[in-house]
């Protein structure tokens, strides 16, 4: 009798269960557990994504999807407002630039403010701005083995053949 009364639930759990939840302009997966969905989003880690479930009180090993309202809504507010949850050694954005605020990013902003900040770095010319311009390393890494992205090392026989197809059509006029 219990494997049938189990067998009924599975299929009630998977209409209330929700494929996607809307965080910080980002898209969870709602069928993992809360700590994976929120480690997916930009600028939460695990050990930020098992404090959000903590500070929502909900089981970090429920499945997101399956949540109520009220702990879903919990959840996304911690998480979108995680700067006044948490000390401010543990953000991802202090003392700001522009405003001096410590805030937290999360989805699409990392993305935005890291590139706001490079191109920043570029127009004042600072040194890392400089390697950011010429498409070196940034943050003191050899160069003199490694990053050869740019040039050819050794023979590039495409070249040879192009420069022969060259002279053979210039020798034939």
């Amino acid at each position: 009798m219990s494997t049938e009364e189990s067998q009924d639930d599975s299929p009630e759990e998977e209409e209330d269960l929700q494929y996607f939840v809307r965080i910080g302009g980002a898209d969870l997966d709602g069928t993992k557990t809360v700590e994976r969905s929120l480690s997916e989003l930009d600028g939460i880690g695990t050990r930020t994504a098992r404090l959000v479930a903590e500070k929502a009180d909900v089981d970090r090993n429920a499945t997101f999807g399956l949540l109520d309202e009220e702990d879903l809504d919990a959840v996304v507010d911690i998480a979108e407002n995680l700067e006044d949850h948490v000390p401010s050694w543990m953000t991802n954005r202090q003392n700001d630039f522009f405003t001096g605020e410590t805030t937290h990013l999360v989805g699409t902003d990392v993305s935005e403010k890291r590139r706001h900040d490079i191109n920043r770095m570029k127009i004042i010319e600072s040194y890392k701005g400089v390697r950011h311009k010429r498409g070196q390393k940034v943050r003191g890494q050899r160069t003199k083995s490694t990053g050869r992205s740019e040039g050819t090392i050794g023979v590039n026989v495409e070249e040879i053949r192009e420069e022969m197809a060259e002279d053979e059509a210039g020798d034939e006029e």
